[in-house]
């Protein structure tokens, strides 16, 4: 059984005042937290799937420079919880999760549409920001636990959303 991590969330947003599109996640992976930085694990295909839409090289360069190029697309990256209880990397084992401060963010950027990495992320993003006046898209988990689709099916879903 996995250690229960009791954690606020332990980096900051990745945003600027250009941002145009917020992508969020539930909460940050055990390989995430030890490397300090959004889906640091390899075998999440999130990188994989933006760097194909953004046409750009997001797998096999270091943080600084994903960060880099997603500013420079107007991308955003955070999560919607700002703290919970967690056993391992699950979402199924999320407990007593608390908001981020996702509003802030919004009122420091020029965000205008909202996309959730996976259902559990919209869930939460209900329950918690229903009453953000933007539009809020759900996308199926890059996840190495979403195992039942490819990336390519990745790539052909997250690109029809966010190029619209």
């Amino acid at each position: 059984m996995a250690e229960l991590r009791k954690l606020a969330h332990p980096f900051h947003p990745l945003y600027d005042e250009a941002s145009e599109i917020i992508i969020l996640g539930s909460f940050p992976s055990v390989k995430s937290v030890k490397e300090g930085y959004y889906y640091a694990n390899p075998h999440n295909r999130f990188y994989a799937v933006m760097g194909a839409l953004l046409n750009e090289d997001l797998v096999s360069v270091d943080w600084n420079e994903k960060k880099r190029i997603l500013l420079s697309h107007h991308i955003a990256l955070h999560d919607v919880i700002g703290r919970c209880q967690i056993e391992g990397s699950s979402d199924a084992t999320i407990h007593n999760p608390q908001p981020s401060r996702l509003k802030a963010i919004l009122a420091e950027s020029n965000i205008s549409r909202v996309y959730c990495n996976g259902q559990k992320a919209y869930a939460l993003y209900q329950k918690y920001f229903s009453d953000i006046p933007l539009p809020v898209e759900v996308l199926p988990s890059t996840s190495p636990a979403n195992a039942k689709m490819s990336l390519s099916e990745l790539i052909e879903v997250w690109s029809k959303a966010l190029n619209k």
